[in-house]
Order: structure tokens, then sequence, then C-alpha cells
């Protein structure tokens, strides 16, 4: 008798939505994209880490959400390092 055993990260997936949510509500100006997204994208950072560790431990599951919020994570600190949300 054989039992499937489904394998996920939930930590991984709410690095991955909180990333995207930073990166959408980066370019909103007036220092509110740049409290709001990053904000959400320090959170998302931390989740990232968190669900790459997890993920490494158990063979690789929830890898690809851990590895687009950390694009997400880069775009957003790359958009506030240029000026979004404080003067766009």
């Amino acid at each position: 008798m054989s039992s499937s055993v489904t394998r996920r990260n939930p930590t991984a997936w709410w690095g991955f939505w909180l990333g995207l949510l930073g990166l959408i509500l980066m370019p909103i100006p007036l220092f509110i994209g740049l409290i709001l997204g990053g904000g959400l994208s320090l959170v998302a950072a931390v989740l990232t880490v968190i669900a790459l560790l997890k993920g490494v431990s158990r063979g690789g599951s929830g890898i690809a959400p851990v590895v687009f919020a950390a694009i997400f994570i880069l775009l957003t600190w790359g958009g506030i390092s240029i000026g979004g949300g404080t003067i766009w």
C-alpha cells in the first residue's frame, strides 16, 4: 500500500504573492509606494528565505515560487533605488 504525500510550501506562495503585490504598489508616488511596496517586499524577502530553506530540506518543494518571489523583490528594490515610490 503506497501513500501519496503532497508536499506543499505555503511560505513560498506567501512570499510570491507579497513580492508581486510589493512590485505592483511600488510605483505609487509621494512615498506611499516606498512604504507599502518596500514594506511588503521586506516581508516577502524574509518569507522567501524561509521558504527556500524549507524547500531545500524537503527535496525542492516550492522552489519555483521562491525564484519568482526573489525576482519580484529584486525588481521592487531596484525600482525603489532609482526613485520609485518617491518621485514617480
